[in-house]
């Protein structure tokens, strides 16, 4: 039996979750539901200046209209005594010490190395300063703040997606875990959380790497067994193109507002840059069931928006008419009219939005599309369109009559007709759409 998995999902309220932040949440909430394990959703807001609560909000909103409903809240801005205690640890163990360069003495260190042809790696010139040199270096106005320091040998994890990884210590610098300011960065209190909280198995993006690396350590200082990782690819637009810069406009309620349903960007987003097929699921067990998340592959993933309008179209058009009954009726169709209105109109739209369009055309008619040619075989039509009210039957009723008063027939008979009606060149069987319109057509 599978051992129950717990996972997290760990944004930074400081903005609006987007597409790839979805791919880490997703792919950590199905590892725990298929295992019957535990969702947690950390709210990771130590930036006090740029964490806000309306966008704390906005997550949990956009999590919870997808349907991914966490088991517990956690929020590190209330674990700092914890971060603290921890951090005291550490110290009392001699791995955390106390360094005051400035980011310009960094960036000068860092361009002597380069020069040299040596890695540019913090050179723990902090850890030669004695008590005096630390007490100097306040009474000249400087903060000092903390590194973590790491055992120099190879760190190496089994990835769920990389496979095996090995990274060797001396080739990164001493992670700044702490600020001058006393901040507690990512890197120490994500380490410190999942280690408390008992996760077992974290999902995120590749560009963690190197922080994993480094958490690893972190956690085993602190007494800790990390969990097992799996680092999924980062997403690039259509055509390869960085993505980063244009995720502001990725956000999932941007998207939901252009009328995205949520199986349909989550049944992307389960199978994007895996080797399966891309296709829409029925529901949430069935994304789960046939989630593996060693079947993702490690190269950039393309990402477009407008793949999901297809899945969208293909989720909207199937939907029964119970599931849109209030929404068709919050457009004003008359209730008698509503399960007709949805039939005729379902096969022609996208997103639910659509169906706004088609009622305001059949409640109060179309701009008619007219060629010259045409203007006079129309006006004849419409003096033999019969009074209201029309049924299926009409249509034929009436272009039979028109065939016979015009002699026109078959597209020249049809086709300027639906274009008079309707002002489009497609559409709905016009037998269907005629006994919907409300107000005789005219020109």
């Amino acid at each position: 039996m599978t051992r129950p998995t717990i996972t997290r999902f760990a944004p930074s309220p400081t903005g609006y979750i987007h597409v790839g932040n979805l791919r880490t949440a997703l792919m950590n909430y199905m590892i725990a539901r298929k295992s019957g394990g535990q969702f947690i959703l950390r709210l990771d807001d130590t930036d006090q200046e740029r964490s806000k609560q309306e966008y704390a909000d906005a997550i949990m909103a956009d999590l919870d209209w997808l349907g991914l409903h966490w088991d517990r809240v956690e929020r590190q801005s209330l674990r700092m005594d914890r971060y603290r205690e921890a951090a005291e640890d550490l110290k009392a163990k001699g791995r955390f010490y106390e360094v005051f360069e400035s980011p310009v003495e960094l960036d000068l260190k860092r361009k002597k190395q380069l020069n040299m042809g040596k890695p540019p790696v913090y050179d723990r010139a902090g850890l030669n300063l004695s008590d005096d040199d630390k007490a100097r270096l306040r009474a000249e106005g400087r903060a000092g703040y903390w590194r973590f320091l790491l055992n120099q040998n190879r760190i190496e994890w089994t990835d769920g997606i990389l496979g095996p990884v090995s990274i060797d210590a001396a080739s990164v610098s001493d992670p700044v875990l702490i600020r001058a300011d006393g901040q507690v960065l990512y890197t120490f209190a994500s380490s410190v959380d999942d280690i408390d909280m008992g996760v077992t198995f974290i999902v995120r993006g590749a560009d963690h790497v190197t922080n994993t690396a480094t958490q690893i350590q972190i956690m085993e200082a602190m007494g800790g067994t990390p969990p097992d990782f799996a680092h999924h690819s980062l997403l690039t637009g259509a055509k390869g193109e960085e993505l980063s810069k244009r995720l502001g406009t990725l956000s999932l309620r941007d998207l939901r507002a252009r009328g995205v349903e949520p199986l349909a960007l989550l049944s992307l987003m389960a199978r994007l840059g895996s080797s399966k097929p891309v296709e829409l699921m029925g529901s949430m067990d069935d994304l789960i069931d046939g989630f593996e998340v060693g079947s993702f592959g490690s190269a950039p993933t393309k990402f477009d928006a407008e793949d999901l309008f297809p899945l969208t179209r293909h989720y909207v058009q199937a939907l029964p008419f119970d599931a849109v009954q209030d929404r068709i009726a919050s457009l004003g169709v008359p209730a008698e009219k509503a399960e007709g209105f949805w039939t005729v109109a379902r096969g022609n739209i996208t997103v639910l939005e659509d169906l706004e369009g088609w009622w305001t055309l059949f409640r109060d008619g179309a701009t008619p599309l007219v060629a010259e040619e045409d203007r006079e075989f129309i006006a004849q039509a419409f003096d033999l369109l019969p009074a209201q009210p029309w049924t299926r039957d009409t249509w034929g009723q009436w272009t039979m009559a028109v065939k016979e008063a015009t002699g026109r027939k078959g597209k020249g008979l049809f086709m300027p007709l639906r274009k008079a009606l309707t002002g489009q060149e497609h559409g709905p069987e016009m037998a269907d759409v005629l006994p919907l319109l409300e107000k005789r057509p005219s020109l």
